[in-house]
């Protein structure tokens, strides 16, 4: 049997503290070949970026400690080796892709002097040899117009086009090992789905192995060839992806599996009246082309829908379709013209001061709760924040609100004097969701709510958004590119793209009778729910039914072939 590329043996991961070292990775054993892809895989916390950090020693040896281990790689061990034996390793043999790449790259310098400081140090190029290099490799991972893009900062490529870049930078060298770190979680299906091949053909066409990590078990099924699921800091499995699959062993990968959004939205309340009506909604923005001449275009144009009283409606399109350009229009947080009705009130005209009676009544959870939640502000303090402009409640009154708010959400009252970074990312969420829900608002805009979530905990989100929607009949206009999630909870579906409505209409119609192309297309990125589908009965023999006489009813043929799943 041939040797294995990387192995991780016994590796135990702690970081120092002032009371002592806290154990954040526990005798984990892994084993990578050559030309092979493993996926590990596991919720946040889990301890997968550790692992894979540790691997190149990326973690500062000033806060991290290795209790026990060993990580080999070409005959050696890198927790051993000295620092100029690893710099020759880094990015040469062993490449890394982190999961913000916006993070990741420099601002302050243009796509092509990251790539050339690549060359630079790893090949020794020099600029005008370089160029040529960079080209290649951009326009190999997909970058449209690649010698037009090298003078382009970072903030002026789209996500999906700064993640390529990142996949540029790591395989200029022709690494043995890509180490992939989250890649796509906070890109579209379709963007998503572009890098999985796009990764998957550079692996072929390069000769690399791979070490996946992600939280998303519908990617590990496309590019994966064995599967590690990790808990806790300590792998609970390790198998083959179809074995991973259709047999899990341990508990806790059989809790991811069956993680995924599943079930129907709530029951519409009977003749539910109409809460939102919008018509005729534009957004326009001006674009300077030259120094002196302007250009006006609409990023949203001609937008119409309405939601009921208890209704959920989808809002799904790739980045940059006018999904949340849209939510910010309709809650008046961004200029546009058209009509906007609340409750039978036109707000489309209404000053700001006139405005603030419907802002209770209207509420909005955004994407990250850790950067919508004021870090400097306890949680009583930011769920109490908007009593203070729209309740004239005592402190004592507060402070009873916030405790009955917190308890409805799952969320332990005796946590309010904590701070948001003391709590997980779904807490955060839950923190973000009772802030809004304290003011008893009748319409919440979920300007995607679960997407940087692990499926386990999107998963309770979604649960307890639909709780709370029919114990209140709250109306949601609920945002995203996770169609599996639209799926699981909303009503109505509107798709949009380059800022219009292509396609609306009840949900089952838009998931089973798609209409326009771009529905089609992302529909195709994601793992259909499937439903429950009669199925033919064995023993079933068409020459023994009998057959009708001229003057009876009709013979009741799918009685008799078919057995409708229980």
């Amino acid at each position: 049997m041939s040797m294995p590329l990387l192995s991780i043996r016994d590796l135990s991961v702690a970081f120092k503290q002032s009371q002592g070292l806290a154990q954040v990775v526990n005798q984990v054993s892994l084993d990578i070949f050559d030309k092979e892809t493993v996926a590990l895989v596991g919720e946040s916390g889990s301890g997968k970026s550790v692992t894979a950090l540790s691997i190149l020693q990326l973690l500062s040896p000033v806060q991290v400690d290795y209790p026990s281990g060993e990580i080999w790689f070409d005959n050696q061990d890198l927790l051993k080796v000295n620092e100029r034996a690893l710099r020759q390793i880094r990015g040469n043999q062993i490449s890394m892709i982190f999961q913000e790449p916006m993070l990741s790259l420099n601002p302050l310098h243009t796509i092509e002097k990251q790539l050339y400081e690549v060359l630079s140090l790893h090949r020794g190029m020099r600029a005008n040899q370089a160029r040529a290099e960079i080209i290649e490799y951009l326009t190999r991972v997909g970058i449209k117009n690649a010698k037009q893009r090298l003078n382009s900062y970072p903030h002026q490529l789209s996500g999906g086009e700064r993640q390529r870049v990142m996949i540029a930078m790591a395989i200029l060298t022709q690494p043995k090992l890509l180490i992939a770190d989250e890649p796509t979680t906070a890109l579209d299906v379709s963007v998503q789905a572009q890098i999985i091949q796009l990764l998957k053909e550079l692996k072929h066409e390069l000769n690399m192995s791979m070490l996946f990590i992600t939280h998303n078990l519908s990617i590990v099924k496309k590019v994966a060839d064995k599967v590690a699921v990790m808990n806790q800091g300590q792998i609970v499995e390790f198998n083959n992806r179809h074995r991973i699959f259709l047999r899990p062993e341990h508990e806790y990968t059989k809790q991811l599996l069956n993680a995924e959004p599943q079930g129907e939205p709530v029951p519409l309340p009977q003749s539910p009246g109409i809460l939102l009506n919008v018509n005729h909604l534009n957004v326009e923005i001006t674009q300077r082309k030259g120094f002196l001449s302007k250009r006006k275009h609409n990023i949203v144009d001609n937008i119409g829908l309405t939601i009921h009283q208890g209704e959920t409606v989808g809002l799904v399109g790739e980045s940059g379709s006018g999904k949340s350009t849209t939510a910010l229009a309709i809650l008046r947080l961004m200029a546009s013209t058209g009509d906007i009705y609340f409750d039978g009130s036109q707000l489309a005209k209404l000053s700001q001061k006139k405005l603030l009676p419907f802002r209770s009544r209207m509420q909005v959870v955004f994407q990250d709760p850790f950067s919508s939640l004021n870090p400097r502000f306890s949680v009583e303090q930011i769920i109490s924040e908007g009593l203070l402009t729209h309740k004239q409640y005592s402190a004592q009154e507060r402070e009873a609100a916030v405790i009955t708010i917190m308890q409805e959400v799952g969320l332990d009252p005796a946590s309010r004097h904590r701070y948001p970074f003391e709590f997980s990312g779904g807490q955060r969420q839950r923190i973000a969701i009772a802030r809004v829900l304290i003011l008893q608002p009748e319409l919440l805009v979920l300007d995607e709510p679960t997407s940087s979530l692990d499926r386990s905990v999107q998963l309770q989100i979604i649960e307890l958004l639909k709780a709370l929607q029919q114990k209140h009949q709250l109306s949601y206009l609920f945002i995203s590119h996770d169609l599996a999630v639209i799926y699981s909870i909303c009503h109505h579906v509107i798709v949009m793209k380059e800022g219009q409505i292509v396609e609306q209409g009840p949900r089952d119609q838009i998931f089973d009778e798609p209409q326009q192309d771009c529905t089609k297309m992302l529909l195709s990125f994601i793992d259909r729910p499937v439903k429950p589908k009669p199925r033919l009965n064995p023993n079933f023999d068409p020459n023994a039914m009998p057959k009708p006489k001229k003057d009876s009813n009709k013979v009741n043929w799918s009685d008799a072939l078919l057995i409708r799943k229980e």
